[in-house]
């Protein structure tokens, strides 16, 4: 058997196959973004078909780069944004709508609704989410209900409905020509429409959103062979063996298998996972219940998840938005020309605020500005809000779990900028630590897909390929990190309670 391994990395902005070898080690890579539509404020979309489009190319480039062919490949694995709302006709392959994001805040008052109506914890216990855009089942709604004909359409069987694991693994497996339609458990546990513990469709919860079985997947584990690829041609036949949603993929590439095992991820947003084991428990402090992964018919484990909305995409917002960087690297380097943040903060809450605080009313606020402060205070503020929020998070995992944490395992792209990997080890007063592979979400996806035909033995050989990359101790006084944390909780109390009815009708999200 070959002992390589692609997988397929359908992000937030871009996608990416990466060719992992036996030893964990990538081979070979390539990527492409998409791109971010923007329809009015708090609107964000994909064209479905521009990711399959981008999919395909991915992946045969990938090989070629690799200079491998199908035959040299042991699985596919998948991962992909979790939450973003797909919806296709079956009979067509052809999306009956833009993807709705997992950011998109359309249904903010739709959500008030029945927030007002059952109270926001009003799933929590089948599903382990509070009531909030975030999640798929609103974004689902919406297109039912504004899409014309969507609902006659979806009642008599004719569209289907996935996150992008789902989309994409239909198309993979042949599409309108018997395209297998399919999740798995830690994107579904993420839809706020299946319950924890049963690991299915609540029907219970389907009837409360409108949304007809048929048009829903087979939930499947997280490392199982579901299907064999018929495209692109030069994967014709190797199997897809792994789905899990990009968070867990990254804790699975971390070989975080264990309860009190954690890491945090900075991608478009952060987002810090630590396992709970085989028990589903529930957070006092702001964090989500979720399913961390499961491996062919073995108990589900489990997770609590701090979720942050805005982190490198505040980058990318700096790059494109106000122009003050040309490339996304560059804020490291304009960061660094300044010793702090001028005393500014900047408070990225474009979508609202999700863990530990769940504010959909809030709305991104820059404050603390003088006449002192430049385009570099800005990046360096920009940076330091991730860390801030990373604190945030973790402080709630503190406060469930009673334990503090001695070290942060930390992976993601973000985590290349070395100013704010020393910020984040300084504000949080532990060491910071970078694995020396730091896109652990892909080699999650490898990982349990190898694991699903044989290139890994079992969970503890995935343990011995992880390696130390970087270690960032801190260095700030703990009277200058407590000033510096309270500074930030002070700006997050300025950005509350901005959407009001006046807000909302700029939005155009009164309805």
């Amino acid at each position: 058997m070959s002992s390589h391994v692609i997988a397929l990395d359908q992000g937030t902005t871009s996608t990416r196959a990466i060719v992992f070898d036996h030893a964990g080690a990538i081979v070979a890579t390539a990527q492409r973004e998409h791109e971010q539509i923007f329809p009015r404020a708090g609107r964000v979309e994909h064209d479905a078909r521009e990711i399959w489009t981008n999919t395909e190319w991915v992946l045969a480039q990938a090989l070629a780069n690799a200079s491998l062919t199908a035959s040299d490949i042991a699985a596919v694995g998948v991962t992909n944004q979790r939450e973003t709302v797909v919806v296709w006709d079956r009979r067509t392959g052809e999306p009956v709508h833009n993807a709705l994001v997992w950011q998109d805040t359309r249904t903010q008052p739709a959500v008030d609704r029945m927030i007002a109506a059952r109270g926001v914890d009003a799933f929590a216990e089948q599903t382990g989410l509070p009531l909030a855009t975030y999640f798929s089942a609103s974004k689902l709604a919406w297109i039912l209900e504004h899409v014309d004909g969507a609902r006659a359409a979806a009642e008599a069987g004719d569209l289907l409905f996935g996150t992008p694991d789902s989309w994409v693994v239909w198309n993979l497996t042949g599409g309108v020509d018997g395209g297998i339609h399919v999740t798995d458990v830690t994107n579904a546990s993420r839809t706020l429409l299946m319950d924890l513990r049963t690991l299915d469709w609540s029907d219970e919860l389907l009837e409360v959103w409108g949304v007809p079985r048929a048009m829903l997947p087979e939930i499947r584990s997280s490392s199982e062979v579901v299907g064999e690829v018929a495209r692109p041609a030069e994967l014709a036949g190797v199997p897809i063996a792994g789905i899990l949603g990009d968070q867990q993929a990254a804790t699975f590439g971390q070989t975080a298998f264990d309860a009190a095992e954690s890491k945090n991820t900075y991608g478009t947003g952060n987002f810090l996972l630590v396992g709970t084991g085989t028990e589903i428990v529930r957070s006092r402090a702001g964090l989500i219940t979720t399913v961390a992964y499961r491996c062919a018919d073995e108990p589900a484990h489990y997770a609590l998840e701090g979720s942050i909305a805005v982190t490198g995409s505040l980058v990318q917002w700096l790059r494109d938005n106000l122009g003050i960087i040309r490339s996304s690297e560059e804020v490291e380097t304009l960061a660094a020309t300044v010793d702090d943040n001028g005393g500014a903060y900047f408070v990225p809450a474009f979508s609202g605020l999700f863990a530990p605080y769940w504010r959909p009313d809030a709305r991104g606020a820059l404050v603390g500005l003088t006449r002192y402060v430049t385009k570099a205070h800005i990046a360096r503020a920009a940076l330091e809000a991730t860390a801030f929020q990373t604190r945030d998070v973790i402080e709630a995992v503190q406060a469930d779990s009673g334990h503090t944490l001695d070290e942060l395992r930390v992976d993601g792209g973000m985590t290349r900028n070395d100013v704010l990997m020393q910020f984040q080890a300084d504000i949080l007063g532990i060491p910071v630590v970078r694995p020396e592979v730091i896109e652990t979400t892909a080699l999650g996806a490898a990982y349990a897909a190898g694991l699903a035909v044989g290139v890994w033995r079992d969970r503890d050989e995935l343990r011995t390929h992880w390696r130390e990359g970087a270690r960032f101790e801190p260095q700030m006084d703990a009277d200058e990190r407590a000033r510096r944390y309270r500074q930030w909780k002070k700006a997050v109390t300025k950005s509350i309670d901005w959407v009001d009815d006046d807000a909302r009708i700029l939005m155009g999200t009164t309805g």
